[in-house]
């Protein structure tokens, strides 16, 4: 098979297809927690780092939401407004650092469900994106944060594999740990699509350079940007019902952060 070293993001078709496994049950989840959690009603809903915006257009389309977004990509952003605008839906993303952004309106609830939160490198860039979103939100709006914590009892859940297919087209992803370096909090992550095609089969790899968090450090970060509060926690299951309770054994979790007045 041939080998390609190259940035996934550069390929919005495939990564759309690879990480739209859970959209159906992440909108799901965005929906039961815009109506349970946001105080008044959710019109206008933002995603930073949205990529290709596989949930925006979804809530644009079917839910008749107007949707914003950021992210640093240029092709990503460029898949994601064509796709917005095919379907005739308000709003577009920019090209932009989710740690320096402005909108000109506030919105009633915010959302980042895969991880991409720890892309940000160190604690000052989380701390500048947990206060662009707070501006982004308007007081009574939601934060919807996902992210993998590092676990401090038991064993971490590092290397994933999963398959998706569309039509003609299917891609096998692997995702595995490189190294970790706990005291600077960086950790790098291999990743694969191979990419079948009725005429062609190739592999995309590159390396994800991600910020870790224990709980502990995590709940700091929060605590250090005080128009949040973190009102309840759910984890990749996407499941409304079962709120969970976190432990040094906490991984996958979901943060709804409520903007203060």
């Amino acid at each position: 098979m041939k080998k390609l070293q190259a940035n996934i993001y550069d390929f919005p078709h495939y990564y759309d297809l690879v990480f739209g496994s859970d959209t159906a049950a992440e909108l799901r989840f965005l929906r039961h927690s815009f109506s349970r959690f946001v105080q008044g009603e959710v019109r206008r809903v933002f995603e930073p780092a949205c990529g290709t915006g596989r949930l925006l257009y979804k809530l644009g389309r079917q839910d008749g939401l107007e949707v914003g977004g950021v992210d640093l990509n240029p092709k990503a952003v460029d898949f994601c407004n064509r796709r917005l605008e095919r379907y005739g839906i308000h709003g577009r993303a920019l090209v932009g650092d989710m740690a320096n952004f402005d909108v000109s309106q506030p919105y009633d609830a915010a959302f980042n469900t895969i991880n991409s939160f720890r892309h940000l490198p160190d604690e000052g860039s989380a701390i500048k994106h947990l206060q662009c979103v707070a501006e982004a939100v308007r007081p009574g709006g939601i934060y919807a944060l996902g992210l993998h914590l590092t676990p401090t009892a038991g064993e971490a859940t590092d290397e994933e594999s999963w398959s998706a297919r569309r039509g003609q087209l299917a891609i096998k992803t692997h995702m595995w740990p490189i190294d970790k370096d706990p005291v600077r909090r960086v950790e790098r992550f291999g990743i694969a699509f191979d990419i079948y095609k009725p005429t062609d089969s190739f592999r995309i790899e590159d390396v994800l350079v991600l910020r870790s968090y224990t709980l502990s450090q995590f709940h700091q970060l929060i605590a250090a940007v005080p128009q949040w509060q973190w009102v309840e926690t759910f984890d990749f299951r996407y499941d409304i019902r079962r709120p969970i309770e976190l432990g040094p054994e906490s991984e996958d979790i979901v943060a709804i952060l409520r903007r203060r007045s």
